[in-house]
């Protein structure tokens, strides 16, 4: 199939690209999974789904997901494909979704009253006559896929099957390009990142699918897992990955295979731990910028560049939006409508240009511009910091908002990374604060989302006077609910009371507060909870002389607890 020549006015696509279809498309602790086998597994499913949906795809192994995907797309289903299992996510996908049902490889997974069909990667459909190849409506629905919720709250995006045959189709000759091959059959994937994130989505399963590799079905997260993987797939091997899992692997020290390509979501990712991969792999190293918008629109090779070429005839031009402000918006080739990056770029000319960070990221200290993004690169190249993240506070000092740095650095001090970051940045966005924390709230992408950053650094930071928020969801199959009570479940006060003290001892501010064993000074509870709800818990440290911790639990705009935890018998600070 030529994608390039179709993807402009097909009325249906093949599920698959061209390929030999006795070769591998993917692999299960070494075992390959022909491409025919993978048809009759699609075909044996697509009986099973239910005649309307969508689909929620949450299935955890990655060639089960792939069967789920490909039997929607051959029903004509189009395929919701959520960040997390929660239920507040769930409750969200199932608005406006009556028909909505899920396919499901884990039997501990809560479907929250959703329906349910279960695959078992392990069992295979027999292939006792070739399998026709499903032909997909081009223009048609295929997948809904969220936002990360990295600059706020995740949104879902639709793609059509057209769209998505079109990216695969302009990334694959500059993959082959720079392994020096003349297709990617036979390459083969390991993939650090989910599935039905977009990133994970776009350079696993589908560059099996749409562009002749092949995966590994699992999803490797430490070190040693991502080096067994490797070696049990022949070569040529890839990794796709991100700089928070790469750097963890670099960080480990131990022995890995060697691989042809590495892929590399963009975020902080330093020159230095680029060409340590390269060394460590005897790989070449490929960043890939786009987003879940756009799709995957340009790629760079770290350590020879820092300039970004796009994909195919992808271009991008600087445009002034209805405020007059600037931004950068990438069209053409596969991208169905012209779309606007959250990033602050640099055009060197239409195809080629520089990325200096988030647009929402640009931050202003003392009179001085800088982006978090930039700030952050910086802290993750000091020697000995795992992993770290500024955070701009909401309170200012001196008429000054003063950067505060979380890291991640048992082998350092804070005055350490203090003196090593004199030397990178300009004096005003030097922090005066350097927190040490055992680890960052990322998601399983490595992203750092804004609300987990902000979360995470109030419960850091809580002091006299300072609101602490932590969020908890209230599952709607919680055993308590068995005895309160049949056919109108509440959740109890006692385990409203415990969600409250677990989100306090969360926050060491508050431990060092109230001690280890805080006292309950007084509760009163307004209002009923009911399973499912989402529970905001608003943790505020008295002022003055008085050394208790005020706190509310809210269910929307509605108080359901309120109350107040005093310093236990051993006494807090």
């Amino acid at each position: 199939m030529n994608a390039r020549l179709n993807r402009q006015s097909a009325p249906v696509l093949p599920l698959l690209g061209a390929r030999d279809l006795d070769a591998p498309l993917a692999w299960r602790a070494g075992t390959a999974i022909s491409a025919r086998q993978y048809l009759a597994d699609v075909a044996l499913l697509a009986t099973r789904l239910p005649a309307a949906g969508p689909v929620l795809n949450l299935c955890v192994d990655r060639y089960a997901f792939a069967v789920g995907l490909g039997a929607a797309l051959a029903r004509g289903l189009p395929s919701l494909l959520p960040p997390d299992a929660r239920p507040d996510t769930l409750a969200r996908l199932r608005e406006g979704n009556p028909d909505v049902f899920a396919v499901a490889d884990d039997r501990q997974f809560q479907s929250h009253g959703i329906p349910v069909v279960w695959i078992d990667p392990r069992q295979h459909a027999d292939v006792i006559a070739p399998p026709g190849m499903p032909d997909v409506d081009a223009a048609a629905h295929a997948v809904s896929l969220l936002t990360s919720g990295s600059t706020g709250l995740p949104q879902p995006h639709a793609k059509t099957w057209q769209t998505l045959v079109g990216d695969v189709a302009a990334a694959v000759p500059r993959l082959a390009e720079v392994m020096q091959l003349p297709s990617l059959a036979g390459l083969n994937l390991v993939t650090t990142v989910p599935v039905q994130h977009s990133y994970g989505l776009e350079s696993s399963v589908l560059l099996a699918l749409l562009g002749g590799a092949a995966f590994d079905s699992g999803r490797p997260f430490f070190p040693a897992d991502v080096a067994a993987a490797l070696a049990a797939v022949p070569r040529p091997r890839a990794l796709v990955t991100t700089p928070f899992h790469l750097k963890n692997l670099m960080l480990a020290g131990i022995a890995l295979p060697p691989v042809d390509l590495i892929l590399s979501a963009t975020a902080p990712l330093s020159p230095q731990l680029a060409a340590q991969a390269e060394q460590a792999m005897g790989a070449v190293l490929l960043e890939i910028y786009g987003s879940t918008e756009s799709g995957q629109v340009a790629s760079r090779h770290t350590t020879a560049s820092e300039v970004w070429q796009t994909f195919g005839d992808v271009q991008v031009v600087a445009e002034r939006d209805a405020g007059g402000d600037e931004r950068f918006v990438f069209s053409g080739d596969f991208v169905p409508q012209p779309t606007p990056m959250a990033d602050v770029l640099e055009l060197i000319d239409a195809r080629h240009f520089r990325l200096f960070g988030r647009a929402n990221d640009l931050i202003h200290v003392a009179g001085r511009r800088s982006s978090l993004g930039h700030l952050n690169y910086h802290l993750n190249s000091v020697a000995g910091v795992l992993d770290g993240a500024f955070w701009l506070p909401d309170d200012v000092t001196d008429g000054v908002v003063r950067p505060v740095a979380f890291v991640v650095a048992p082998s350092l001090g804070a005055s350490d990374i203090i003196a090593a970051l004199r030397q990178r940045l300009e004096p005003v966005f030097v922090p005066r604060r350097v927190v040490q924390v055992a680890a960052l709230p990322r998601e399983g992408t490595g992203k750092l989302t804004v609300r987990a950053l902000r979360e995470f650094a109030l419960a850091q930071l809580a002091v006299d006077g300072t609101v602490v928020q932590v969020t908890r969801e209230v599952p709607r199959d919680h055993p308590s609910f068995a005895g309160h009570f049949p056919g109108q479940p509440l959740v109890p006060g006692a385990l409203l009371l415990s969600e409250v003290l677990e989100a306090m001892q969360g926050v060491p501010a508050l431990v060092t507060r109230l001690g280890a064993r805080p006292t309950l000074g007084a509760a009163k509870f307004l209002a009923p909870v009911r399973p499912g709800s989402t529970l905001m818990i608003e943790l505020q440290p008295e002022t003055g002389a008085a050394r208790g911790v005020r706190f509310e639990v809210r269910c929307g705009e509605q108080v359901a607890v309120s109350g107040r935890w005093t310093a236990g018998a051993e006494g807090g600070a």
